[in-house]
């Protein structure tokens, strides 16, 4: 067993800075030394002690105390250097640390220049003379225009690549006459470009990119490096600023097309609209999305795929996310997908300002390692502009990077000066080559500036006078560049200027393009109307059986939970009984007869596998060993993969991965499951901003389907609405569907019509589901039901068939108020009422409604009664739509609660009372036709 008195000079400085890893993480150092240091505690009690060293050291040996100085000095640099690195190309001085200074660590130059290079234990050593100039090839490195941040990473070999990669300057090659020339090119095509639409088109809104020009040759190198590793798809998510210059060259949006958004924006009483294309408005230019085909390097298509996004800045991380996921998993594979973490990379460019300040940022990051929605990494580029519209960093942030909440996920960072050309390039090289290695995060907090003001209307001497000032008077990266190929005889100024003469005659060509033969937004085309009515979604008996059988399987010597198992049992005799079929059965035949016939199934939610109120059990856990088993998955018809995972506890994020998910891969059935319906309020952006708006806006057409369980149970105002209200205020041009089911069978069908109506007419479906409701009797289905029915989007009171003649009164209802009615007052008790349910809300089955209403010629009143509140619920979108089709002398009337603030009581006795209020007044009450007031 080797002793501490076996090492000293530059190794006992090793030893030392071994030790201070072990005290971090005592699995990272070798058995051998982690002996060594616990038996020698004592000696390393106080780290600032002198070592003991050998009583008979060798001649050559050195002093011990300098050399532990010296490796402290050495450590701190790797560590801390990036508090000195020069980062800012405004000049601002760096915050430094005392650590850094040789004073700190009592030693000077001359003791330096007595201690050899090889105290570094770095590949530099050899190109070193002396441990001075160890140190200040050590400090040019991580104290120049690079700054690196890797200490928080917990994982050792991750650690050791980062610094290899920093001291053999691994990332620094390549720079060619050629490349170097290529590189002026895109400089000048950037800022080019930016310069004619500034010129061209004052005032007008753009977000320039200018001061962070660096950010597309960064993107050139990610994207060539990963197309030539095997990347077979990217996707990039921003925002606004810089993006007009993100679609015109990183996916060659032509340039004419750019100009006719800026001209059309403002065009004339001449010029065509498209309001009237179905479906289509639009979006301001720079938040649209683009596609193209990547076919460069030997390779001979990689799709690159820049989001849509809104102004919501971050939001569109986890869309980026899902869509990057989509990609990777094989989806046609019997089982769980097969996932290919190399097949898709995400690229996310982030604002200094939102990155720290927007939630969905962390939540996002929290997801990147999770079963469900690990992509293997995404490199992460922060736009820094220093300033956030016309904010200073010390209000919008507490930390001092812009880039620190990275470190919460160990996600290594590297900070780099915009202005650097090299080392900008070196960074985006090594964040690819940091993902692909380790299939991580990593972060290039590209540190620029920003040329004009928030937008290019806005003056930014108001508020950062002395910034702007500076800004004005400092040269361009692309100037910059220019200058020193120049110096170096690589190009001449004639040349360099030639470029953008060449790229400015370009510009104005198709300009006049634009201006001559405008490039119109592509319009949606709408589906066949009455599509969704038409559909089938019937199951045979024999194949339903089949199923059955193989959802209720497991392994001989898995231990079910003899709760679970007498869950089963009634399952398996279901079939045989009249309404014995519960909402979850009914679901899992839903999934089960969708893979057999080739629909892949991916399905996300906070307690998705167990069910939150213990309904669905789709994923069995032994009770002996805990080990896990999906019978769906097993499934010996299936044709397509279903995938259900357990999420984090996140409604933003998730629903914006599922919503990313479903956008890029139309081929499947995504369904995110709120825990309650309410907690959808959680991601009430991507609902309003991507969700219901997204056709409207971009043409994009998920199918996704969202759960949301919904109804009055004494629960509280916290989980009894899923906010049906907001859902159908937002619904228009067959932008999404809004459905609140009362039986397992409708549920069944729903699902059915929904995945087969995935590809010619999608929409997104908003589903009210149950939670007393799961198991009630009332809602209980059939085996005939599956077998025989459809999808009804109105339900009639087939109780009324015999006493048609003697109803006066119709009672209108959605959801689960209906069980609740007929539970209370049986049929024969009021003989003059009939109930009618209204499944599916939006579209609004005004057709279907009418025709069941001419049914009862006796009726003389209609009363629509609801649990919610009369400023909730579906009162104030139902009420225009059902007076409508009603004849002049029928009484029309509300029933429910008061309108309110909040959407339930708060006691289980005051939910009871006002309950049966409510159905009393549905059933005996007289009505009064009222005015139709929509809130």
């Amino acid at each position: 067993m080797r002793s501490f008195a076996q090492f000293f000079g530059p190794n006992a400085g090793y030893v030392l800075e071994l030790y201070e890893q072990y005290k971090k993480d005592p699995a990272s150092v070798d058995a051998e030394f982690r002996q060594l240091f616990l038996e020698n505690a004592h000696l390393f009690a106080d780290t600032d002690a002198t070592v003991p060293v050998a009583t008979t050291a060798p001649r050559d040996s050195v002093d011990n105390v300098h050399a532990i100085s010296a490796a402290r000095l050495i450590r701190f640099i790797r560590e801390m250097g990036h508090l000195a690195a020069h980062i800012d190309p405004l000049g601002k001085k760096p915050v430094g640390d005392p650590s850094l200074e040789l004073g700190y660590h009592d030693i000077s130059e001359a003791d330096l220049r007595g201690l050899p290079a090889s105290i570094l234990r770095s590949p530099l050593e050899s190109e070193c003379s002396d441990a001075l100039s160890a140190v200040s090839a050590l400090r040019t490195l991580y104290s120049g225009s690079l700054g690196y941040e890797a200490d928080h990473i917990q994982v050792y070999e991750e650690r050791k690549w980062i610094h290899d990669s920093i001291e053999t300057r691994r990332f620094f090659y390549g720079y060619s006459v050629r490349r170097k020339r290529e590189i002026l090119a895109r400089l000048s095509e950037v800022e080019t470009f930016e310069r004619f639409l500034h010129t061209t088109f004052v005032g007008q809104k753009r977000f320039s990119l200018e001061g962070c020009d660096m950010l597309m040759p960064m993107l050139d190198s990610i994207i060539r490096n990963a197309a030539v590793a095997g990347t077979k798809e990217i996707v990039i998510g921003m925002a606004h600023r810089g993006r007009l210059n993100v679609l015109a060259h990183a996916l060659g949006k032509p340039y004419n097309h750019i100009l006719s958004e800026f001209i059309l924006a403002h065009r004339d009483a001449h010029h065509p609209v498209v309001r009237e294309a179905h479906g289509w408005t639009g979006d301001v230019k720079y938040h649209l999305g683009a596609q193209r085909t990547f076919r460069e390097s030997g390779v001979e298509q990689m799709p690159i795929t820049l989001a849509p996004n809104p102004s919501h800045l971050e939001f569109v991380n986890p869309v980026v996310a899902g869509r990057a996921r989509a990609v990777q998993d094989d989806r046609f594979a019997h089982g769980a997908p097969v996932r290919d973490r190399s097949a898709s990379l995400a690229i996310i460019i982030h604002g200094d300002a939102a990155f720290p300040g927007q939630g969905v940022v962390a939540e996002t990051l929290n997801m990147s390692d999770l079963e469900g929605y690990s992509i293997g990494g995404t490199i992460h580029i922060i736009l820094n502009n220093q300033i956030g519209f016309s904010t200073d960093p010390h209000d919008s942030r507490t930390t001092l990077y812009s880039s620190d909440l990275a470190k919460g996920f160990e996600i290594p960072i590297v900070h780099v000066n915009a202005d650097d050309v090299e080392a900008s390039v070196a960074a985006a090289r090594m964040a690819l080559a940091y993902r692909n290695e380790f299939h991580k995060d990593f972060l290039v907090d590209l540190v620029g500036y920003r040329r004009w003001g928030h937008n290019e209307g806005d003056e930014p001497s108001f508020t950062q006078p002395l910034m702007y000032a500076q800004i004005s008077q400092h040269k361009t990266v692309r100037e910059q560049w220019a200058n020193r190929l120049v110096a170096d005889g690589i190009v001449t100024q004639a040349e360099a200027d030639g470029m953008v003469a060449d790229l400015m005659a370009k510009l104005n060509e198709a300009k006049h393009q634009a201006e001559t033969d405008p490039v119109m937004p592509t319009s949606l085309t709408p589906p066949p109307a009455g599509l969704a009515r038409r559909t089938q979604t019937a199951v045979s008996a024999e194949k339903l059986y089949e199923y059955n059988t193989q959802l209720l399987r497991a392994p001989d010597n898995f231990s079910i939970n003899p709760k679970l198992v007498r869950m089963f049992e009634k399952r398996r005799t279901a079939f045989t009984q009249i309404g014995a079929i519960d909402w979850a059965h009914a679901e899992a035949l839903a999934f089960a007869s969708l893979i057999a016939e080739g629909v892949p199934i991916r399905m996300t939610g906070q307690d998705s596998q167990r069910g939150t109120f213990s309904n669905r059990h789709l994923v069995l856990h032994d009770v002996e060993n805990g080990q896990i088993y999906a019978p769906i998955q097993h499934l010996p018809q299936a044709q397509a993969a279903f995938a259900i995972y357990n999420s984090s506890l996140s409604e933003n994020a998730v629903l914006g991965f599922e919503y990313g998910y479903s956008s890029h891969a139309p081929d499947s059935l995504v369904l995110w499951e709120a825990q309650f319906g309410d907690f959808a309020n959680g991601a009430q952006v991507i609902i309003d901003q991507f969700i219901v708006s997204g056709r409207k806006k971009w043409g994009l057409q998920p199918s996704m389907i969202l759960l949301l369980p919904h109804g009055y149970e004494g629960q509280g105002p916290e989980h009894s609405s899923a906010r049906l209200e907001r859902f159908l205020q937002l619904a228009a041009d067959d932008n999404i569907r809004v459905a609140n089911c009362t039986t397992a069978a409708q549920y069944f069908h729903l699902l059915r019509r929904q995945a087969m109506l995935r590809t010619e007419d999608p929409r997104p479906l908003i589903l009210m589901t149950p939670k007393s409701l799961l198991r009630h009797p009332k809602a209980g289905s059939s085996l005939a039901d599956l077998t025989d029915g459809r999808f009804y989007r109105v339900l009639d009171d087939t109780s009324a068939n015999d006493r048609r003649n003697q109803v006066e009164r119709i009672i209108l209802c959605s959801g689960k108020v209906y069980v609740d009615l007929v539970s209370s007052v049986p049929p024969e008790q009021a003989p003059h009422v009939a109930v009618i349910r209204i499944e599916e809300l939006y579209s609004f089955p005004a057709d279907e409604l009418t025709a069941i209403l001419a049914g009862y010629s006796n009726a003389r009143e209609v009363v629509w009664m609801q649990e919610e509140p009369q400023n909730m619920g579906a009162w104030s979108y139902v009420a225009p739509r059902i007076k409508a089709i009603l004849a002049a002398d029928i009484l029309f009337s509300y029933v429910g609660r008061a309108p309110s603030a909040s959407p339930a009581e708060g006691s289980q006795s005051d939910h009871a009372e006002e309950q049966e209020r409510i159905i009393n007044n549905a059933v005996y009450s007289p009505i009064q036709s009222q005015s139709i007031i929509v809130a």
